[in-house]
């Protein structure tokens, strides 16, 4: 006969024995709220493809200046020694290639054109002098010889005359004006300061009554309906920049306006207390709103390199964080977080959170994303 504390245990040995959950009793396992099963409908929406390397191109910011185009500038002085009796243009004012700029006079000039007429009129004496010392020698007053000298005294002038007429040209006399003065005998002291090329006159370094020197620049004139934006690119990454890429130009002066043009020279050395290189790019300027020396940003597109890269449509954006879904098994996709990189053509750069070949979904993630959201409320 059992007693009441046999009883007690058997009754807990019995206890202990039992299953914990009966079929009806048992608790499901909680599913992964990040996993997600493609019913068949979402099947037919969505696109897999393994994750693998694109060409990628980093934009790169460097800071940048306006400068006028070198093959569209003139650095204009006098021809001349002398001083300023006109100037004729002021600073930012459109002139036409020939305009005169300003006038000058000049008693190196006029000392040059007495040496001329005095050429020219040596010549006439001497061609005078040749024939008649022809006429002597057929009536056989004179030799041969008073001939022959005769005609090199001719030759010596024209020599004086030609090298008078070469130093007017260096002292910035035209061919009309040399002929004038040959012609009239009149000294003309003045000469003109010229524009060399049509433009805007950017800088003007000279007064009334100054005396010039030939050295000295006097004007510049620059054709703006074309400048150059002129950046330093850090030594470490000149590699990745290459001539006739396309870059982007933003002007804070212009309330940031965007210019495009490509990089039309990549120079070939660092500046040693930059260390830097130069890079530059010309840009269409009709309007004329770009100004010479303006602050600018040069946005330089990079070598195209091989990365491991997602389609822009595969990502999921949430909570200022980037995902793909990374499949786990037939039709299981998991919501994977990632980390990105640069974009070019669609394409951006994984830089962590996926390995190369993992299969994801590259078409459908809004839609997939949806299903999982909306059994996360159920």
């Amino acid at each position: 006969m059992l007693t009441k504390s046999s009883l007690l245990v058997l009754a807990m040995m019995l206890a202990a024995c039992k299953p914990a959950d009966t079929p009806d009793e048992a608790v499901s396992e909680p599913q992964d709220p990040n996993v997600v099963e493609l019913s068949p409908l979402l099947q037919s929406q969505v696109k897999l493809a393994p994750a693998g390397k694109a060409d990628i191109r980093e934009v790169l910011r460097v800071p940048g200046s306006i400068q006028v185009d070198d093959q569209r500038v003139a650095r204009i002085g006098a021809s001349v020694t002398g001083r300023i009796t006109d100037i004729n243009v002021i600073l930012g004012q459109d002139v036409k290639q020939g305009e005169v700029l300003a006038t000058l006079n000049s008693t190196e000039l006029a000392q040059n054109q007495l040496l001329y007429i005095k050429a020219s009129q040596q010549i006439a004496l001497q061609t005078k002098a040749v024939e008649r010392a022809r006429q002597l020698l057929e009536a056989d007053v004179i030799g041969a010889a008073e001939l022959q000298r005769r005609e090199a005294e001719l030759s010596a002038a024209k020599a004086d005359l030609y090298t008078a007429k070469e130093q007017l040209q260096v002292l910035g006399m035209s061919e009309k004006s040399i002929a004038q003065i040959a012609s009239s005998g009149q000294l003309r002291s003045y000469s003109n300061v010229d524009a060399r090329l049509s433009g805007t006159v950017i800088s003007r370094k000279v007064n009334l009554g100054q005396v010039v020197q030939p050295a000295e620049e006097l004007f510049i004139v620059a054709d703006l309906s074309r400048v150059w934006a002129v950046a330093e690119v850090p030594e470490q990454q000149v590699e990745l920049v290459q001539e006739g890429e396309d870059v982007e130009i933003e002007i804070p002066a212009l309330s940031n306006r965007k210019f495009t043009g490509k990089l039309i020279f990549v120079g070939d050395v660092v500046n040693p207390l930059t260390r830097t290189v130069t890079v530059r790019t010309d840009l269409e300027n009709k309007d004329e709103a770009i100004k010479p020396d303006m602050l600018v940003s040069m946005l330089v597109q990079s070598k195209p390199t091989a990365q491991l890269a997602v389609p822009r449509r595969a990502v999921v954006r949430e909570n200022d964080k980037d995902y793909v879904y990374v499949e786990i098994a037939p039709n299981k996709f998991r919501l994977r977080e990632v980390e990105l990189g640069n974009e070019y053509n669609e394409m951006a750069a994984v830089v962590s959170g996926l390995e190369e070949g993992e299969t994801i979904i590259i078409e459908g993630a809004f839609h997939v994303n949806n299903e999982r959201k909306r059994k996360e409320l159920e």
